[in-house]
């Protein structure tokens, strides 16, 4: 894999290990309710991070922290909302799957924020020409009417929508193969779509592969649909797993390691010590308090 700039790896690190501090602060019980972290899927939104602008709108997930972070680079107001303490991005209402920061909202509802992004693409189009809805999905949200009715309405009016879908195998625990037929491209070359698939992680190619094709879905306001072959390395949410102990989970940090350790040392011991100093100085806020609008 090529060499990263140290900007690019410092990011997918700090969402990694932001992730792997989530899964060890349930396992102490400091942590409440559930969570879906993106281990394996960081380069995804760090790809797309300088090819968003900041008059364009982020529509997210339930496994959306990575999202997040390359958004706003934000650990602390995460972490703060997921632990209910001050400082907190929505108070502490929304936790780790309904966020809303300006122009980036998410949430856990499967197929729910496409029709809405949808919508914010259509006011693009006739308020900020230029700007665009980018909306990250799964693979298993393929499975929701939503789905479709915001595609054919995207692609009828012309609306610029990025779709990223992050297709990874298995939606919850269930193997794409057994819930779903056909291919994505398939169903959005059915409504007339653009569609791009992308089997690397090399952020570099990634990038240059995309950018003339979100520059068009501004320009020309047409609907794009960028699959990305990825994999979860976790289990759905903290430990229903249904895989096979041996099924092969390829990791793309791995890769990197073995090709550059020196580097990936170094900003690794860096990313660590910032989140256990995040995650100490966190804890120790008092309580979030919710304040109407």
């Amino acid at each position: 894999m090529d060499r990263l700039p140290d900007e690019d790896l410092a990011l997918l690190l700090l969402i990694r290990f932001f992730e792997r501090k989530l899964l060890a602060l349930f396992e102490r019980g400091e942590l409440n309710g559930t969570t879906h972290t993106c281990l394996g899927q960081e380069y995804v939104p760090v790809s797309l991070r300088p090819l968003l602008r900041d008059d364009d709108w982020v529509f997210s997930n339930h496994r959306g922290h990575g999202h997040y972070l390359a958004r706003f680079e934000d650990p602390e107001g995460l972490l703060a909302e997921i632990m209910g303490r001050k400082g907190a991005v929505c108070d502490g209402v929304g936790g780790s799957q309904h966020l809303r920061r300006e122009r980036y909202l998410s949430t856990g509802v499967q197929g729910q924020s496409l029709p809405v992004a949808a919508g914010v693409a259509l006011r693009l189009k006739r308020r900020e020409p230029g700007a665009l809805a980018c909306v990250y999905v799964g693979d298993g949200t393929w499975g929701e009417g939503a789905v479709y009715e915001a595609l054919n309405l995207a692609q009828l009016w012309r609306l610029p929508l990025l779709v990223v879908v992050e297709h990874n195998g298995i939606a919850q625990s269930t193997p794409t193969e057994l819930q779903m037929a056909g291919t994505i491209e398939g169903r959005a070359r059915a409504f007339g779509i653009r569609h791009h698939r992308l089997d690397t992680s090399e952020i570099s190619r990634i990038r240059a592969e995309l950018a003339p094709l979100v520059e068009r879905t501004r320009a020309e306001s047409s609907p794009l649909v960028a699959e990305f072959a990825t994999h979860r390395l976790g289990p759905h949410s903290k430990g229903d797993d249904t895989r096979p102990p041996d099924l092969p989970r390829p990791d793309w940090y791995a890769s990197y390691q073995a090709e550059h350790p020196e580097q990936s040392a170094r900003l690794e011991a860096e990313a660590r010590a910032r989140v256990d100093r995040i995650a100490d100085e966190v804890a120790a806020r008092p309580p979030a308090v919710w304040t109407a609008a």
